[in-house]
């Protein structure tokens, strides 16, 4: 980078389909142990699709400080602290360790659903004689909703609550664009360490594809139709492919300033060594835009000041789905040839605002162990996606620089480089 303050990576948190933790994470990547399975809500209902990346075995009472604030969390506040939680302690960070004024916090984010049995009360009083009556509604959500309601489902509480808990009061602030909200939220943290306003960011962010209200609400999506085979159904890349995969998921890393960490005697696993991002599609061109794509990837190896033969694998955005794997698989071809493409979503599907992160954790594992997970499910190449994509084993291998990239359904491209301690 340009600047020479240099950020590097002290802590990993995970909260995901395929476990919670990062060793939970990572031994399901190394592994091949698919998080996809028949959602635990959805089997009694006409959803068109039943099947997904659900989080199993998840308490958020493990991790939620103090207790109470849970009253003012929705699932994906919930996991999304808990993911930061899991980063922070993984950092061995303490509050002592940092001047709050300069320990500031960043996070992806989406719009977040309540419960359907939390309107329910509510709905049914605007119903009379079978009909909706809308003009009735307000007087019922004011007998029926908690005041505090629309608190558990804020976008930016997930950065709020783990502000307030760790005492941080640096710069805080929430990114909102859909599958790219991660990796633009560590941009930014990355920013405001360059920018001399903070020693310590806590970035990251959490998303869901699998809430119930979302579904019934938004209805979006082209899904895969594999209902006989769920942990086959999530395969970018792959001439068989027939749509993406719903999830759900979270996850955080520490930023830190490389002095910063170095004098409290932080272990340091990763650098970040360039961004890049660029808008490469309308609001109504689904799917994203090769030209975008490849502008993001660009950019990202100029501000890292590296070249396409210095990338080790690339992390790539692969939802599985037909047109957007074709248009990511031509840019990522275009950058960086037969650089191997490893393609995480192929575990746990679309997890919304939760993507970036989760997929920058396992780029900064597979630094860690030297090998790189392979893509599941890739079994018959699609001429139209010209990458080389990892199949069957881990990669083994000393390169330690990685480049990971989000897309938005609506264009927004951005792509991370990162590099080993």
């Amino acid at each position: 980078m340009a600047n020479n303050t240099e950020v590097v990576i002290t802590g990993v948190g995970v909260v995901s389909p395929i476990g919670i933790g990062k060793e939970a994470f990572w031994n399901s990547l190394r592994t091949g142990q698919s998080g996809v399975g028949p959602l635990s809500f959805a089997a009694d209902t006409d959803l068109r699709v039943k099947f997904g990346g659900e989080i199993k075995d998840f308490d958020a009472k493990q991790f939620v400080k103090p207790r109470k604030s849970l009253k003012l969390m929705c699932r994906e506040i919930q996991t999304g602290y808990s993911a930061a939680a899991l980063a922070i302690q993984d950092s061995k960070l303490s509050k002592g360790d940092v001047d709050p004024d300069r320990y500031g916090v960043v996070l992806g984010a989406e719009m977040f659903y309540c419960d359907l049995h939390e309107l329910a009360d509510a709905y049914r009083k605007c119903v009379v004689d079978g009909q909706l009556r809308p003009e009735l509604w307000g007087e019922g959500a004011m007998s029926d909703l908690n005041p505090l309601w629309m608190l558990k489902q804020l976008p930016n509480m997930v950065a709020c609550h783990v502000a307030i808990t760790e005492d941080a009061r640096g710069p805080n602030n929430t990114i909102t664009l859909d599958e790219a909200s991660c990796l633009l939220a560590l941009i930014e943290s990355v920013s405001v360490i360059q920018r001399g306003h903070a020693d310590v960011m806590v970035t990251g962010g959490a998303g869901t594809r699998i809430n119930l209200t979302r579904i019934l609400y938004r209805g979006d999506g082209v899904w895969s139709h594999r209902h006989d085979d769920p942990q086959a159904a999530s395969r970018p890349f792959d001439a068989d492919r027939d749509g993406g995969v719903i999830g759900e998921g979270a996850g955080a890393l520490v930023l830190e300033s490389r002095e910063h960490a170095e004098a409290r005697g932080a272990n340091i696993v990763a650098r970040v060594l360039g961004y890049g991002r660029s808008l490469g599609g309308g609001a109504n061109q689904r799917g994203g835009c090769v030209d975008g794509i490849r502008r993001s990837i660009n950019a990202a190896l100029r501000n890292a000041e590296v070249t396409a033969a210095d990338v080790g694998h690339v992390n790539a955005n692969g939802t599985s789905q037909i047109a957007p794997d074709q248009v990511e698989a031509q840019a990522i071809h275009d950058c960086l040839g037969d650089t191997p493409v490893t393609a995480p979503k192929s575990y746990f599907g679309c997890l919304g605002a939760g993507a970036g992160a989760v997929e920058m954790a396992a780029s900064v594992l597979a630094i860690t162990d030297g090998e790189v997970p392979p893509t599941l499910n890739y079994q018959r190449p699609d001429p139209s996606c010209p990458v080389n994509v990892i199949r069957d084993e881990p990669l083994r291998t000393t390169n330690s620089v990685a480049l990971v990239l989000n897309q938005s359904e609506t264009g927004q491209a951005v792509a991370v480089v990162i590099g080993g301690p």
